[in-house]
């Protein structure tokens, strides 16, 4: 199994190349024939593996459903993620509309964002940063769901999402995307890439959005944040003869987004409430391979991230930086049963606040890593990996992860477990919407840390593929908000690690089936996670988890003439918390329906998302009748909030 990859050397190249192969011949969407089966090589799990012979469970959203998903929400990546098993998208800010990415079931801060396997983002992405990301250059994106802090350290304790970029082919390619929607919203996105010579070619993506605010209810209170964005990413990749290899990127975005109260409207308290974000990211990042021998190579990876906020909340202001950097070397072999690597990293991740220096904090992660793939047979294929981390503030952390593929005939059979940790910081979901001002300063904090386990079983027969994952997880010393009992202090909340575990059990079922141009996939999550209630005697539901979730999707597709979908999402009741109109929130479905035709290279196209008119504020208020001691104005988002909405542009594609 392994010398079928071996030839390839990419092993741990995480360079933003994506394999699609079919026996000897290359596979390309545009040329689809039933008959093949596409083989896709994922980087995420570090040694460059095709996807079925992995003992690491790695899902993989192809360039086809990229592709559709960029048409519905051409701006920000939220909709791309959003509607895949296991995976949730959870609002964090009302006001802005930021949100995180939940993987089953965990915190969204515990999820490690990369782009091309780099952490362009942040150790640490801000919630806001994926609403900043649009998928008009990827290929497709990877997703590793559990503790993969052996493979990524402290930031992946949950899993991890790699958007994997297009690569240049060999003539001039590019394309023009048009959108906007009956919300009156905007976006152009440009994607261009070219050969420059035998050995380089380069890749520049940009985009503007724009989004007029939008008070649904007419309550004075915005519901849809108004923002202008701008986003400019080029990408460099060289070759040599002797099969070494460079990709370099470069990153800037700029955003201006506000929300909270319309002009004249005011808070139960009579004063206005503006809350507004002003962002500027710059970011790099290269890799590097180089060959030694006939079965080793090197690699050699780096990145930085540097990102200003100006934040208002109501009449306070807040000015502060972060920082990232990354510095990483490794060495890979292989025979014909034996895959391995061994490397170095140092990591660094700071925060500096102008106005609450307390909160400042610098985190320096030297750390080891190693990873070992052994076949057993040709059905059974181990992988180990394990790091260890010397953090400056949290002291030595190892982190261990074992995976287990078993495929017989027409089965995939894979078992995972893992341990790691996650570093506390000030920017738990519950201080995204309000800010600092009132928060004390961190003490006495422990690291997060979790042990997460699964197993998953898939049947694949023809046109038919079936899966089922039971999935585990334990997590202690969760970060969360306790209010003070001193109520005329400036600081009225601080954060503490929880009493007692958070537990989450759950089950994921997916069915694919495919007859001549149509797809057709259905899932379903149930999610049973709890935590020691306040009074440490019993147990009670994580907020904002439900239990109960369904997704069906049917798409029919004629390569290079039309595309229709059909799409229904099922949420079931979650728990709320802070909450005065409800404990528990309604389930609520959300339908969509998608249109594209295609004439040369010109493609038209129209989407509708939530055709019932879902909104949460159809059910009660937005606004709290008196201000949170966080400083928090709103309840949490449980349902859409954006209503029935329609967007429909044109996409111009050019070269080869």
């Amino acid at each position: 199994m392994l010398n079928q990859y071996s030839k390839l050397v990419v092993a741990l190249t995480l360079l933003p190349s994506i394999s699609y192969a079919v026996g000897h011949e290359e596979y390309h969407h545009d040329d689809h024939q039933e008959n093949k089966i596409e083989k896709i090589q994922v980087t995420a799990s570090r040694l460059g593996r095709i996807v079925t012979e992995s003992a690491t469970r790695t899902e993989v959203i192809n360039g086809e459903e990229v592709q559709e998903k960029a048409l519905m929400r051409p701006g920000n990546i939220s909709m791309l993620v959003a509607e895949t098993g296991g995976v949730r998208v959870q609002n964090t800010s009302p006001a802005l509309g930021s949100a995180n990415i939940r993987l089953q079931g965990l915190y969204g801060r515990y999820t490690q964002l990369l782009s091309d396997g780099l952490p362009l983002y942040g150790g640490q992405a801000a919630s806001i940063g994926l609403l900043q990301i649009p998928p008009t250059d990827l290929a497709n994106v990877e997703i590793i769901k559990g503790s993969a802090s052996s493979l990524y350290g402290g930031s992946a304790l949950g899993g991890v999402i790699n958007l994997i970029s297009r690569t240049p082919a060999d003539k001039f390619e590019g394309e023009v995307l048009l959108n906007a929607t009956s919300k009156n919203g905007q976006d152009i996105t440009s994607y261009i890439a070219s050969p420059i010579s035998d050995t380089v070619s380069a890749s520049i993506t940009a985009g503007a959005h724009h989004q007029k605010e939008q008070d649904l209810d007419d309550d004075g209170w915005i519901d849809f944040a108004a923002y202008e964005r701008a986003t400019v990413r080029p990408r460099l990749y060289w070759s040599g003869e002797n099969g070494a290899n460079l990709y370099m990127t470069l990153g800037a975005m700029t955003e201006q987004r506000t929300g909270g109260t319309l002009e004249g409207a005011v808070m139960p308290d009579g004063n206005p409430y503006v809350q507004s974000q002003d962002t500027v990211r710059l970011d790099s990042g290269f890799i590097f391979e180089q060959p030694l021998g006939e079965v080793l190579s090197l690699n050699v990876r780096g990145s930085a991230m540097h990102q200003e906020h100006e934040h208002q909340f109501g009449s306070i202001f807040e000015d502060d930086k972060h920082k990232s950097h990354l510095i990483e070397s490794s060495l890979s072999g292989y025979n014909d049963t034996i895959a391995w690597l061994i490397g170095v990293a140092y990591q660094s991740d700071s925060f500096d606040s102008q106005q609450y220096s307390g909160f400042n904090y610098t985190y320096d992660v030297p750390g080891l890593f190693s990873q070992l793939d052994y076949d057993l047979s040709e059905d059974i294929a181990l992988s180990l990996s394990t790091r260890a981390d010397w953090h400056s503030e949290y002291g030595t952390q190892v982190s261990p992860r074992i995976s287990m593929l078993y495929s017989p005939s027409n089965w995939t059979i894979r078992g995972s477990f893992g341990q790691g940790y996650y570093a506390p910081t000030p920017f738990i979901e519950d201080i995204d919407d309000t800010g600092l001002s009132r928060l004390e300063p961190l003490e006495n904090l422990e690291e997060e840390q979790a042990t997460t386990a699964s197993i998953d079983m898939t049947y694949s027969l023809d046109k038919v593929e079936t899966s089922l994952t039971l999935f585990a997880s334990d997590v202690e010393n969760v970060t969360e908000l306790e209010v003070l009992e001193n109520p005329n202090s400036p600081k009225q909340v601080r954060i503490v690690n929880a009493p007692g575990e958070s537990k989450i059990r759950g089950a994921e079922l997916l069915l694919r089936y495919r007859w001549h141009d149509i797809k057709f996939t259905a899932s379903y999550l149930y999610t049973d996670a709890s935590k020691l209630s306040d009074s440490s005697l019993s147990r009670e539901p994580l907020a904002l988890t439900p239990r109960h979730s369904a997704g069906a999707v049917i798409m029919w597709e004629e390569h290079g003439s039309h595309l229709v979908g059909f799409e229904a999402y099922y949420t079931g009741t979650q728990q709320l918390e802070n909450n005065p109109y409800m404990a528990e929130s309604k389930p609520y479905w959300h339908l969509g329906l998608l249109g594209q035709i295609t004439f040369d290279n010109v493609s038209w196209f129209i989407n509708a998302e939530n055709l019932l008119n879902v909104r949460q504020t159809k059910e009660h208020a937005l606004v709290l009748p008196t201000q949170a001691p966080s400083g928090r104005w709103t309840t949490d988002i449980w349902s859409r909030n954006d209503g029935f909405t329609v967007n429909a542009g044109v996409r111009i594609q050019f070269g080869s």
